[in-house]
């Protein structure tokens, strides 16, 4: 299968495991699971046929790693970026120093007014990857990196999570711990 056949079957996957399980009709288990085999079926009568292997695949290679198979491999889930409730059952977990941001420069006023909020998401994304972060920030625009006082915001109280491909994850971070990353 080619990059953009893969894609864009990562990019349904992204829609059904993270916002709308439902327009397959699905639901996430606990932790946001899903049986492999109902999402295959569940996506063939959805008319988008995906085998096995190119489930595999998509998992496997996908950039950011977004989705993770359990340890019996007999269920799938998003790791992070959910728009429906569910509870992924990360541990709080102690950061680095510093973490990053990507966001284009047009946000940059009213992040610094109100800091990062997770919108419509669970959490706030972070990383430790400035590069990463500088190519998340270039699909909204100009892109600009923004660095996150990690360990100042959990003495003042603040929790974070790491996902199993390293996405930092928090609820909100308040203007007085962000600065522009130069």
């Amino acid at each position: 299968m080619n990059p953009q056949q893969l894609k864009q079957i990562s990019k349904r996957l992204s829609y059904v495991l993270r916002h709308r399980p439902d327009s397959v009709g699905l639901e996430l288990q606990e932790g946001g699971w899903v049986e492999v085999d109902q999402l295959l079926a569940a996506l063939a009568q959805a008319g988008k046929r995906v085998s096995p292997e190119v489930l595999d695949e998509v998992v496997r290679d996908n950039d950011k790693q977004r989705f993770e198979f359990s340890e019996d491999r007999q269920q799938i889930r998003a790791r992070q970026g959910h728009s429906t409730e569910v509870d992924l059952g990360y541990q709080p977990a102690d950061p680095p120093e510093l973490l990053y941001h990507g966001t284009a420069t047009r946000y940059l006023d009213s992040i610094m007014a109100e800091g990062l909020v997770k919108g419509r998401r669970h959490h706030v994304h972070l990383s430790t990857n400035r590069e990463t972060m500088l190519q998340v920030g270039a699909r909204h625009g100009k892109p600009v990196v923004l660095w996150v006082a990690a360990q100042q915001m959990v003495a003042a109280g603040h929790e974070f999570f790491v996902t199993g491909n390293q996405v930092w994850l928090t609820e909100h971070v308040p203007p007085e711990f962000l600065g522009v990353d130069e």
